[in-house]
C-alpha cells in the first residue's frame, strides 16, 4: 500500500518524508493491509452484573470476555494479534 503521495519528495538524507494519514478515511482494503486482521480491542464491560474485559475484532465482532485485563491480554497475545485497549 503506497501512502505516499506522490508529490512528496525525498529529504536531503534520501528518505522519504513522512506522510500523515487519517486513518478514518482508509478503505476497507487499506485497513486490511495494515493488519487489522491482526487487531484486537479490548474494552472494560459488566456482564451480568459483574466486570469484565470484552475482547472484539478490529471490526468490533465480539470474540470473547474475560474476567481481568491480564488475562484478555494474554488472550489475544497467544492467538498472535495485537491488542489495544479501548476506555
Amino acid at each position: 500500500m503506497n501512502m505516499n503521495p506522490s508529490n512528496q519528495s525525498d529529504d536531503a538524507s534520501g528518505m522519504p518524508s513522512p506522510v500523515v494519514v487519517d486513518i478514518r478515511k482508509l478503505s476497507d482494503e487499506q485497513f486490511a493491509q495494515l493488519g487489522l486482521a491482526r487487531l484486537a480491542y479490548i474494552k472494560p464491560v459488566i456482564v451480568n452484573g459483574a466486570s469484565g474485559f470484552a475482547i472484539h475484532a478490529a471490526d468490533g465482532t465480539p470474540m470473547a470476555v474475560a474476567g481481568d485485563r491480564a488475562v484478555a491480554m494474554a488472550a489475544v497475545v497467544q492467538h498472535e494479534m495485537v491488542p489495544a485497549l479501548v476506555h
